[in-house]
């Protein structure tokens, strides 16, 4: 390769997003093969920083993609600082700066090449984005942020009034994004400088960590005389903030900071105090709105049961002192409506939500384990009480009754209102299909089969080329319509080593609201690829790997049951420590549990070599003590390890915790 045949040199940073980058990785190669197609000269370079990941980016890229250059970084330096290391080492005429979460079609280079060749004073260039739900990103075309622009963007005015000239300037909505149009700043996801424009002005400003150095360096290209465009006639897939990880306050703060310096850098004095003072009180507004959604988003339903439940306890305790314990009058304390009934209430929820009651999908299986649970631990309370204070237990059965009742009606009344149903027990199967050849859909299905997903696959879908007659096949892709039309597909899955980029990028657009979901396998990979919604951060996940035990709710519960497990042993020690082998040890074991520094169930080996599980905290009990097995081999226990952080549920902890009771004295 010489050095002067380059025309192309991507670059892309990486921290912990191997499977995105492996197919971002795959769409690059394709449209660098597409460029040599056009013209022989045209030669591609690429290069990976990685920046310190531990998910095993780098040994994928060694593995899968030799050819690439590849810089491993021993500490995540920033995307400015990583993509500079390479940049000093690109040759290319243009030189493009790509996420690892992104997919190209394979004509985006030649096009995007063909633009800058043809116009020579453009500095930079973006493209069409979309999110991984096949909706347009207005990130794609963007304005610079003046204090006013800035502040109506973390404000969310920009989103109220998109195409307004006055509050739509940071996403330029009036502009028609079918069009080219000279615009000011260039998406840090897809960013192409011609080499001569950044010897002039210089690389990225590393005083930025991560946001804000695709506004200083597209303010830097247009103050040296270039113009940036926007270039909607090749599109990407951009799964949208997944290297990041962003909350949205945290992006407030770090998106904040990066004003801050682009503030202080470009502005004047007087200027730059205007902009910070109105980003901090667009900072505060934005965090408190932030805060109170996700305060009421958690806490609606449980309020909502707590309100019924009250309104059914105070009923069934009236009927109950008026026509059984005070026929002749009288009646229960105050101290039983005021404390203990809200006390009830709340231990069922609290039980309900153990067992999954508030996690969809809803089954009435969830909401009477919970109900069990929240009952066994009142009865095991109300032994303990003065005789004073047991006021019923036929209420306590009672309310159990009507907790059951009326926690099935509240999830039955949302789900009506929003699917027209009230039933709870729906299958949940997914509705799929496959899009590509006959042989990798066969090995997408092994995929799912080796999962206990459910989901009901209607049939195979023929790529452009495809003529096979096997009788799974409902049609082809230019019928994907129809076929989604007729058959009301959840999720269609395209096998990218059959269908080209730019087909999957053009039905994912094409298909009207409501879309199904939109997965990818890359040729050759384990793991299938999308987002289910533009709202959302693009998410990757393969049927292997989806792990339940990784969700903030299951962490929550986990958290929960062993506090309140260890709370109900502590109470009735005389009557189980008989039952536990190692007694002396039992009792420090459940003082742990209080403090949380321990959990009843964790891995058996907590260095799992057949797959990296998430970190727990150190437990007492392991899955493997569900089996009552004293002979397992260590693979067979790090199976069981990985299914159990798959499928992980309260009810597992439940079921291993029984079954292991005895071993509960554990020291190790």
């Amino acid at each position: 390769m010489q050095n002067q045949s380059i025309k192309l040199s991507v670059v892309i940073v990486n921290y912990n997003v191997k499977y995105f980058l492996e197919q971002a990785l795959l769409s690059v190669q394709k449209a660098a093969d597409e460029m040599l197609r056009t013209d022989p000269n045209w030669l591609t370079e690429v290069f990976v920083v990685d920046n310190n990941s531990v998910d095993g980016s780098v040994e994928m890229v060694k593995d899968r993609f030799p050819n690439i250059i590849l810089i491993e970084n021993k500490t995540n330096t920033g995307f400015a600082v990583a993509n500079n290391q390479a940049l000093r080492l690109c040759k290319g005429e243009y030189q493009l700066l790509l996420n690892p979460d992104t997919v190209v079609q394979e004509d985006t280079f030649i096009k995007t090449i063909e633009f800058m060749d043809s116009h020579p004073n453009a500095g930079g260039l973006g493209v069409m984005m979309l999110d991984g739900s096949g909706e347009f990103l207005p990130e794609s075309k963007r304005g610079f942020p003046s204090p006013a622009t800035a502040f109506y963007k973390i404000c969310g005015l920009n989103k109220i009034l998109p195409k307004s000239k006055t509050f739509g300037r940071y996403h330029l909505g009036f502009l028609d994004k079918n069009q080219t149009h000279e615009v000011d700043v260039l998406a840090g996801a897809f960013m192409l400088f011609r080499k001569k424009a950044l010897d002039e002005i210089g690389l990225l400003d590393e005083s930025f960590f991560m946001y804000g150095e695709d506004i200083d360096i597209s303010y830097r290209i247009i103050k040296a005389g270039y113009k940036n465009y926007y270039f909607p006639h090749t599109r990407i897939i951009h799964y949208k903030g997944e290297s990041t990880k962003k909350s949205s306050v945290n992006y407030v703060r770090i998106f904040y900071k990066a004003m801050i310096i682009f503030a202080e850098k470009h502005l004047s004095k007087r200027k730059a105090f205007l902009f910070t003072s109105l980003l901090y009180l667009a900072i505060y507004l934005r965090a408190f709105m932030a805060l109170c959604k996700r305060i009421f988003k958690v806490m609606a339903l449980p309020a909502f049961d707590f309100g019924l439940m009250y309104i059914a306890m105070f009923a069934i305790i009236r009927y109950w002192e008026k026509t059984i314990k005070y026929i002749d009058g009288g009646g229960y304390p105050a101290l039983l409506y005021n404390f203990f009934v809200p006390v009830y209430i709340s231990i069922w929820i609290l039980g309900l939500a153990l067992a999954g009651g508030y996690r969809k999908p809803w089954h009435i299986s969830k909401v009477l384990r919970g109900v069990f649970l929240g009952t066994i631990f009142i009865v095991v309370m109300y032994a303990f009480l003065n005789e004073n204070y047991r006021y019923s237990r036929a209420l306590i059965v009672l309310g159990a009754m009507a907790a059951a009742v009326v926690f099935t009606i509240t999830r039955s009344l949302i789900r009506y209102i929003k699917n027209k149903t009230f039933s709870l027990n729906e299958t949940d199967e997914k509705r799929i299909a496959i899009v590509g050849s006959a042989a990798e859909a066969d090995r997408v299905i092994s995929l799912i089969d080796k999962t206990r997903l459910r989901y009901n696959l209607i049939g195979l879908v023929k790529g452009n080329n495809e003529t096979s007659t096997d009788k799974r096949y409902i049609g082809s892709i230019a019928q994907l319509d129809e076929i989604n039309a007729i058959y009301k597909l959840n999720e269609i899955i395209f096998c990218a080593k059959d269908i080209a980029s730019e087909d999957m990028i053009n039905w994912m657009a094409k298909l009207p609201n409501p879309r199904p979901d939109f997965k990818i396998v890359p040729e050759k990979s384990l793991f299938v690829i999308g987002s289910n919604s533009k709202d959302t951060a693009g998410d990757y996940y393969t049927y292997e790997l989806e792990l339940l035990i990784l969700k903030p709710e299951n962490k929550l519960n986990k958290k929960l049951f062993d506090f309140l497990a260890a709370v109900f042993l502590i109470i009735t020690l005389p009557l189980n420590i008989w039952l536990v082998k190692e007694k002396g040890n039992y009792l420090l074991n459940l003082l742990n549990l209080l403090l949380f520094k321990r959990s009843f169930v964790a891995y058996s080996n907590l260095e799992n070599t057949i797959i990296q599980l998430p970190k727990i905290k150190k437990g007492i009990l392991n899955p493997a003590d569900e089996l009552h097995h004293n002979h397992l081999d260590e693979t067979t226990k790090m199976r069981l390890d990985y299914l159990y952080a798959k499928d992980y549920s309260v009810y597992k902890d439940i079921t291993i915790l029984i079954n292991g009771f005895k071993h509960l004295g554990r020291t190790t």
